[in-house]
């Protein structure tokens, strides 16, 4: 099967969320559609107006990858030391972060999470970020391998504060 990565627009909010759903059903975990999950709804508010990034992977059959990244000012401490910043522990020396890498269930095996996870690692080095952050849950053990593949160290971990109050990894990449 065949795919393209691509900038998302707006008009993408409707496949991106049915694409993270499917993955979110696929585990058991819950959906909030106007809590955790209301940035999936308006990728130009959340994402786009903010100057950050939202890619999809799609297929002749529609939105079947999402992945995005988010620029910030460098976390304090240390790069990689776990820090707290904002009520949340967080990935210090960090200045951007990979979000919402989500392949659907029936995508998977393609290459589709490594192709979004160029696509956003290339983009932060364009833009001279310094490290990348990401929060991972520890059940998705495949994106796991995938981020180690691209340099990714683990720092630690948190409970996340989605719905299911779900344990992550904190990982960091490097640029």
């Amino acid at each position: 099967m065949s795919f393209t990565v691509r900038p998302a627009s707006a008009a993408d909010a409707p496949g991106a969320a049915a694409a993270v759903r499917a993955v979110y059903e696929e585990y058991g975990f819950t959906w909030e559609e106007d809590g955790y999950h209301a940035d999936l709804y308006n990728l130009g508010d959340y994402y786009l107006a903010n100057g950050h990034r939202f890619y999809v992977a799609e297929t002749p059959e529609g939105i079947v990858g999402t992945v995005a990244l988010e620029f910030f000012p460098a976390l304090p401490g240390a790069q990689g030391e776990l820090v707290r910043f904002e009520g949340k522990v967080r990935v210090g020396g960090c200045d951007c972060a990979l979000n919402r890498l989500y392949v659907h269930p029936g995508a998977r095996r393609l290459g589709i999470g490594r192709a979004l996870t160029r696509q956003v690692i290339e983009a932060a080095r364009l833009e001279g970020r310094g490290a990348m952050e990401i929060w991972s849950d520890k059940r998705f053990l495949a994106a796991h391998q995938l981020y180690a593949a691209f340099g990714a160290i683990q720092a630690g971990d948190r409970i996340c504060d989605d719905p299911d109050v779900s344990p992550e990894w904190g990982l960091f990449i490097r640029l």
